[in-house]
């Protein structure tokens, strides 16, 4: 495993973190779950990436990372990286759902209970919730930490100017943002206008989500929708509209590409990303320890030719 400065801080990240968005909930296999974080973290992936509203159900996440935590990996606390968030629906009323002061106490007081974590080294504001004042959420962030809840805060999918905003608070607060954690891949490039600008400017990390596209970005649609896929199923985050003609067209012709780098689509998917310098660590979702693993391969190959960035240009932009 490799390991990054994340921004202008001291803290190290692997390239490479676990994401429990996904497969880590109740409904899931919990033999499975084990395997896999136990292996990420024999394989030097020392950072899990958690929400409170990750399952389902919701909050169910953390409470399997507690569990394995506790029954095998509680000696290695002091390496590992943990992070969760809030701000995305919760829990019903008033109060279980945005960036309020109330909501994100809340909310972090409930996550290390269920992870059994006396603090997070990370915790991010999940997103702007369009109401509260930014104000209001950074101050609360900046006491999270003064009160020992969270070693650093992050910022999660906030507008550009909203994202300034709370930079600039939390600085002047003291507890500047460690980093900046969004959607980016090949197919979906937003990040790349101006966000990623502004973490250099502002000395934070940047954290990917969502780097193989939901598996848009693999081997899995490039004939078309599997019933096991995530397309295939009416409550899923990936909609079937989403694995159109061109997007087909275009996985098949960066196969294609992977093929000659001697890479699985998947591996050359997660290199591209890597091999944005703004890049600090990308978050893989793993369904097996065998897809773990096929991801973890990438670190093989992840430089690219001059030529080959220019191909993979042609394809995405045709």
């Amino acid at each position: 495993m490799e390991y990054k400065l994340c921004g202008k801080s001291g803290l190290r990240l692997p390239v490479l973190s676990l994401g429990l968005w996904h497969n880590f909930g109740e409904v899931d296999d919990f033999d499975n779950c084990r395997q896999m974080l136990c292996s990420a973290f024999d394989k030097g992936i020392t950072h899990f990436d958690l929400a409170n509203n990750y399952g389902p159900p919701p909050g169910s996440a953390e409470t399997t990372f507690g569990k394995i935590l506790k029954n095998d990996l509680l000696h290695h606390r002091d390496e590992m990286i943990v992070s969760s968030k809030a701000g995305h629906l919760m829990w019903n009323g008033p109060y279980g759902d945005g960036s309020s002061r109330k909501s994100l106490f809340a909310s972090i007081d409930q996550s290390l209970k269920r992870t059994g974590l006396d603090y997070f080294d990370i915790f991010y504001s999940h997103r702007y919730d369009g109401e509260t004042p930014i104000e209001e959420t950074m101050m609360a962030l900046v006491d999270i930490v003064r009160q020992g809840k969270a070693l650093y805060v992050g910022l999660s999918k906030y507008p550009t100017e909203k994202a300034r905003e709370a930079y600039t608070i939390l600085k002047e607060n003291k507890v500047p943002c460690l980093i900046f954690q969004d959607r980016y891949n090949m197919l979906v490039r937003n990040v790349e206008r101006e966000i990623l600008q502004l973490t250099e400017e502002q000395g934070s990390g940047f954290i990917a989500f969502s780097p193989l596209a939901q598996g848009l970005l693999t081997n899995k649609y490039l004939h078309g929708i599997p019933e096991d896929s995530r397309a295939a199923k009416e409550n899923g985050f990936l909609k079937k509209d989403q694995v159109n003609d061109s997007v087909i067209t275009k996985a098949r012709l960066l196969n294609e590409l992977a093929q000659q780098r001697g890479q699985t689509l998947a591996e050359m998917a997660l290199a591209w990303v890597l091999y944005n310098r703004h890049v600090t660590s990308v978050i893989i979702g793993t369904s097996s320890v065998k897809q773990l693993n096929d991801n973890i391969g990438t670190l093989n190959n992840k430089d690219f030719s001059i030529q080959e960035i220019r191909q993979i240009e042609t394809i995405l932009n045709q």
